[in-house]
C-alpha cells in the first residue's frame, strides 16, 4: 500500500466529520471549521496572511544557486550570499541586500529538531559551507578540463547535450547544495518549526489567539503568522498563492509539481494545499485539534517529496550509467541532495525523521565510496532505492515514472 493510499484512508476516516458548505461548493467543514476555497484570510477588510520573510529567503536561495555556475564568483562572495548581513551588497536585487534575512541562519534551525542539537546543526551548516568552498576551489579551476575517475572537470551529456561540472567522484556540488537546501531549509522549517506545537503554542500564543490579541502593529495573531510562515516556504514564490500553479522556484514548489505529475502520486499537491487552508481556518476558529490534524497531513505528504525524487533520480542515474555517464551523474547528484534532505522529514506517527542523520550519512557514503559515481553499481542504486521506498510504503517502480 502506498503512502498516498494510506493518507487517503486517513482522510476518509476524517471525512465522517465533513459536510459541504452551503456558501461555496468548494468549501468543506471539519468539526465546524470551514475550509475556504483559497488560502485567503481577512480581519475586517485587511488580509491577515503574511510570509514576506520566506519569499525573501527563497529568492536569496535562487541567486545563490545561480552563482554556483558563475566561475567569476569567489568563495567569499558565495559565503556572504549564504550568510547575508543586512545592507551588504550580496545580491542583484536591492530589496534582498537591504533585508535582514539570510539563508544560512535558518538551515537546520527548527525548534523541534535542532534547538537542543547544536552539534548536528553545526555539522549540517558546515556541509553547505563545504559545498560552496569546494565548488570555488575544486570545480572552478578545473572548469575546462575533461573529468574522469578521480579528476574533476566537465563531462558532456550524449549527443552534444548539456555540459555538467563534477568533482573527482562525479558529484555536482550545485545539485547537492540546492536539493539539500530543499530539506535543510524549506522542509525543516515547515515541518519541524512553524507547524510545531512548540512554536504555534509558544508562550501566550494560544491565549492570545483565543482572545484575538494581535502582534503589535499587525493584522494577525502570532499563531496565524507562524502557520503562514510555514505556508510561505512552499508557496512564497507564487505570483498569486490563492491560485498556486507550482514550479515557481527550484525547491519544494518545483518538486511537488514533479511528484504531482506522477500518476502514482497524483493529488498530493491538492492534499497539501487543502491541509494548509483548513489548518489556517482552524486557527481562526480556535480549533486546535483540527489544526494539528492538518499539520500531520502536511508532514506526511511533504516528507514524501524528497523520498520520491531521491528514488526517481537514483533509477534515472542507474539507467544511464553506461550509455550516458554525464546524464547519469547529473541524476545521481540530484539524488544525493534529495537523500540528504530525508533527515529533515517528519513521520507524524513518531515525530521523528523517516531517516536519521546516521542513516542518511551511510547512504551518502555508499554513493561516494572509491571513485564515487564512476564506480557505483546498479545493485547499490537499487538497494538504496528499495530501502527509501519501503520506509515510505511505495515501490521503486512507482517513483521511477
Amino acid at each position: 500500500m502506498t503512502l498516498k493510499k494510506i493518507s487517503l484512508i486517513a482522510t476518509a476516516a476524517i471525512a465522517t466529520f465533513f459536510t459541504t458548505s452551503c456558501d461555496n461548493d468548494d468549501d468543506l467543514t471539519v468539526n465546524n471549521v470551514i475550509a475556504p476555497a483559497t488560502y485567503s484570510f481577512n480581519r475586517g477588510t485587511e488580509s491577515t496572511v503574511s510570509y514576506s520573510g520566506q519569499t525573501t529567503r527563497i529568492a536569496m536561495a535562487e541567486e545563490i544557486k545561480t552563482a554556483f555556475k558563475e566561475t567569476s564568483t569567489t568563495e567569499t562572495q558565495l559565503s556572504n550570499m549564504f550568510a547575508h548581513v543586512a545592507g551588504a551588497n550580496d545580491f542583484s536585487d536591492a530589496a534582498l541586500n537591504s533585508s535582514d534575512k539570510s539563508v544560512r541562519s535558518k538551515v537546520a534551525a527548527s525548534a523541534d529538531y535542532f534547538s537542543s542539537n547544536a552539534t548536528d546543526a553545526a555539522a549540517i551548516r558546515a556541509d553547505f559551507d563545504n559545498y560552496i568552498s569546494s565548488q570555488v576551489n575544486d570545480i572552478f579551476p578545473a572548469w575546462n578540463n575533461t573529468a574522469s575517475a578521480g579528476v574533476p572537470g566537465q563531462i558532456q551529456q550524449a549527443g552534444g547535450g548539456t555540459i555538467r561540472y563534477v568533482n573527482a567522484k562525479g558529484l555536482e556540488y550545485d545539485q547537492a547544495f540546492a536539493k539539500g537546501l530543499l530539506g535543510a531549509l524549506m522542509t525543516d522549517q515547515i515541518l519541524n518549526n512553524y507547524l510545531s506545537t512548540s512554536v504555534l503554542d509558544e508562550s501566550t500564543n494560544r491565549a492570545d489567539n483565543d482572545n484575538e490579541v494581535l502582534v503589535s502593529g499587525k493584522s494577525y495573531t502570532n499563531m496565524e503568522h507562524k502557520w503562514d510562515e510555514a505556508f510561505g516556504y512552499l508557496y512564497g514564490a507564487e505570483p498569486d498563492a490563492t491560485m498556486p500553479i507550482l514550479d515557481q522556484d527550484s525547491f519544494l514548489s518545483e518538486y511537488i509539481d514533479r511528484v504531482e505529475g506522477d500518476a502514482d502520486f497524483a493529488g498530493i499537491a491538492t492534499t497539501i494545499y487543502d491541509a494548509f487552508k483548513l489548518g489556517r481556518a482552524a486557527i481562526v476558529e480556535k480549533n486546535y485539534s483540527v489544526r494539528d490534524e492538518q499539520a500531520a497531513i502536511i508532514r506526511e505528504n511533504v516528507s514524501l517529496i524528497p523520498a520520491v525524487r531521491a528514488v526517481f533520480y537514483l533509477q534515472n542515474g542507474k539507467d544511464n550509467l553506461t550509455a550516458d555517464p554525464a546524464r547519469a551523474f547529473h541524476g545521481l547528484s540530484e539524488a544525493y541532495g534529495f537523500i540528504y534532505s530525508l533527515q529533515f522529514t517528519r513521520n507524524p506517527d513518531t515525530d521523528a525523521p523517516y531517516f536519521s542523520k546516521t542513516e542518511v550519512d551511510t547512504y551518502l557514503s555508499q554513493l561516494m565510496t572509491g571513485n564515487g559515481f564512476w564506480d557505483i553499481t546498479p545493485t547499490t542504486l537499487d538497494q538504496i532505492s528499495d530501502d527509501i521506498a519501503a520506509r515510505f510504503n511505495f515501490t521503486t517502480a512507482q517513483a521511477s515514472n
